[in-house]
């Protein structure tokens, strides 16, 4: 039973359905992710590398030959053991032209060479190959010390040309009123995780939950903002 428990609440986490709004704070972000990943997964075939693939949460959404994680190595990812394959956060351990896609999902912003980084993705991925890209554009510092950058979409746009990728669709996720109250149970959040385990889960299930019912009602109401959004997803492909 606690088994399930545990296995149920880590889906909600990343596959927020109605429950979750009493249980995730982050339910906006995650939510809309999860979503767009899925909608973008149609588009990525073949031999998948998911690069900085973390616990590989959006595994299941994507149907193709072979799907491989790739992660930097250190004492973290050896102990979680989910990793495919390591790296040491300079050159990918693959030849090139290896694999006919690739995902980054909330990757981008934790590397300090960006260039490099997406010149390593490019060399790995056959010509035409897609890359599924996420990447947050207003969010807080996260996973401290190790978050270095982020990006306008005219920033992320130059960089992916840059590298010798083009970009064949661009969304904005949470490009509404729903962005306040995602950000502002992030503040939340961020504010009481030093508390007492029970009052934290009051917390959520409480204040945290209000936020997010209010933020489903405003998003439905109010207009759209195109400029101030929680996430890039953007599908690109590697130039012949």
């Amino acid at each position: 039973m606690l088994n399930y428990l545990r296995s149920y609440y880590r889906r909600e986490m990343f596959f927020p359905g109605l429950i979750a709004v009493f249980l995730n704070p982050f339910y906006f972000a995650r939510k809309n992710l999860a979503s767009a990943i899925s909608d973008f997964s149609a588009n990525i075939h073949g031999y998948l590398l998911d690069v900085g693939c973390g616990t590989k949460p959006y595994h299941s959404l994507f149907k193709v030959e072979s799907y491989r994680g790739l992660d930097i190595d250190s004492p973290v990812t050896r102990k979680r053991g989910i990793a495919d394959d390591l790296y040491d956060g300079t050159q990918f351990p693959y030849q090139n032209e290896t694999f006919d896609s690739a995902l980054c999902n909330q990757v981008l912003e934790h590397v300090f060479n960006p260039d490099e980084f997406l010149t390593e993705i490019n060399r790995v991925l056959k010509p035409g190959g897609k890359l599924l890209l996420t990447v947050p554009f207003v969010w807080d510092e996260h996973e401290q010390p190790y978050d270095y950058a982020r990006y306008s979409s005219f920033g992320l746009k130059a960089l992916l040309e840059k590298n010798d990728f083009k970009i064949i669709s661009h969304q904005k996720l949470a490009a509404d009123a729903t962005i306040l109250f995602q950000m502002t149970n992030a503040y939340l959040y961020k504010i009481s995780q030093r508390w007492p385990r029970l009052l934290k889960l009051l917390f959520t299930v409480s204040v945290m939950a209000a936020f997010n019912i209010l933020g489903v009602v405003a998003g439905r109401l109010l207009p759209a903002n195109p400029d101030l959004f929680l996430d890039h997803v953007v599908l690109a492909e590697k130039k012949s």
